[in-house]
């Protein structure tokens, strides 16, 4: 009998000791998993080529069981699930510059599309004082089907742009473009001579209705002009992702280069600017990354924080 009962003490004692492990290994899990990396694509977490290299790769699958990550970028659903086959994102997506937010899975949380008649008043400006017609990036359906409509007359720059989207199959040629029910933004691409008037000629009239974002294009040299809603870019989107993940702003750590990253920068717990980033964007990073895109800073970073 005597042993018996030390046998049960012992069991009870090791019981005990391995509730307490399971209990403080879930609670590190929970607490990391609290932590948040959200990063740009284009010239921040892709190379300029717009490749990924594997360190990054196998970085960014390893840190997905520590953090949660994701991106906040201006590509499209299509486009960032092909860029991103094969990678753990865990955490919902910011993109379209802020327009849309929405899970791996399709899940929309939310979205911000342009006054419909506004917008095209706006396109109808810029074609008939400016000769210039835009980009038209929209959503079709409910299941996420999304329509980029391209215009029969174009700059340089998108021109070269469209080489890049041969085979997209949201691609829609118009004779002349306009904006639907749900577009999430519109696009003009050109020269620096071409989109600076074009700015400040559409800024005057629709300042109050719509977002102003004009940066240089760095794969084509030219300048573009997102015009969105006024809630609709990454700043604020930051801010419902954190809503829905139920982790404060200030547990969130972000990546970017360019003026769209401006928002969420000023939004986020930690900014970080890789090398190559626009002067706009340093400015506001609490971070300036010695290494640049090509040098995967941002994997870097992860591998030293996470």
């Amino acid at each position: 009998m005597h042993v018996s009962f030390l046998s049960y003490d012992l069991s009870q004692e090791i019981m005990t000791k391995l509730i307490l492990i399971f209990r403080l290994t879930k609670n590190a899990i929970i607490s990391s998993m609290e932590n948040v990396y959200i990063t740009d694509l284009d010239h921040t977490f892709l190379r300029s080529d717009l490749s990924i290299s594997e360190f990054s790769r196998n970085t960014w699958n390893e840190k997905s069981q520590k953090a949660f990550l994701s991106v906040a970028t201006a590509r499209s659903f299509y486009s960032v699930s092909t860029l991103l086959k094969g990678f753990q994102i865990n955490a919902p997506m910011i993109l379209l510059d802020g327009s849309l937010v929405v899970s791996t899975e399709k899940k929309i949380i939310e979205t911000k599309f342009l006054d419909y008649d506004a917008a095209n008043e706006l396109i109808e400006e810029a074609i008939n004082h400016f000769s210039l017609h835009p980009f038209v990036i929209g959503l079709k359906d409910s299941m996420l089907n999304e329509s980029f409509d391209f215009p029969l007359q174009q700059t340089e720059v998108q021109k070269e742009l469209l080489l890049n989207f041969k085979d997209d199959p949201r691609l829609r040629r118009c004779s002349r473009v306009h904006a639907t029910k749900q577009t999430f933004k519109i696009v003009f691409m050109g020269s620096k001579e071409q989109m600076f008037p074009l700015t400040e000629y559409l800024k005057t009239r629709y300042s109050k209705t719509f977002e102003f974002k004009l940066s240089p294009e760095n794969y084509t040299q030219g300048y573009f002009l997102t015009i969105l809603h006024p809630l609709g870019d990454k700043g604020y989107a930051l801010k419902s992702l954190s809503e829905y993940l139920n982790t404060p702003l200030d547990n969130i750590t972000v990546f970017g280069d360019s003026i769209n990253d401006v928002g969420m920068f000023q939004r986020a717990g930690t900014s970080v600017a890789v090398s190559n980033a626009l002067d706009e964007a340093k400015a506001v990073a609490d971070i300036i990354l010695e290494q640049s895109n090509d040098d995967d800073g941002v994997a870097h970073y992860m591998q030293k924080t996470l």
